[in-house]
């Protein structure tokens, strides 16, 4: 996957993870992590690491991680 998706796409995407566990329309820090590592292999190839990636992303820090909070995530590392 690339950061340059369709709206439509990114959002089939999200949902594709969602669905896993809990609420459809938002993804727990599991389902997160199996998508980055599915769809972004190279991201926590580094010194971030899934819990800080999840803070950052979970903006109103209620647990789980939106559509919007997601696109914000994807406008971010597509610069």
């Amino acid at each position: 996957m690339s950061a340059k998706q369709s709206p439509e796409e990114l959002k089939r995407i999200f949902e594709k993870y969602a669905a896993k566990e809990g609420d459809p329309d938002q993804l727990s820090k599991e389902e997160l992590r199996l998508l980055i590592q599915a769809e972004f292999p190279n991201l926590l190839k580094g010194p971030s690491t899934l819990d800080d990636l999840f803070k950052e992303l979970d903006k109103n820090g209620d647990g789980e991680v939106s559509f919007e909070e997601f696109q914000v995530f994807i406008k971010k590392i597509s610069q």
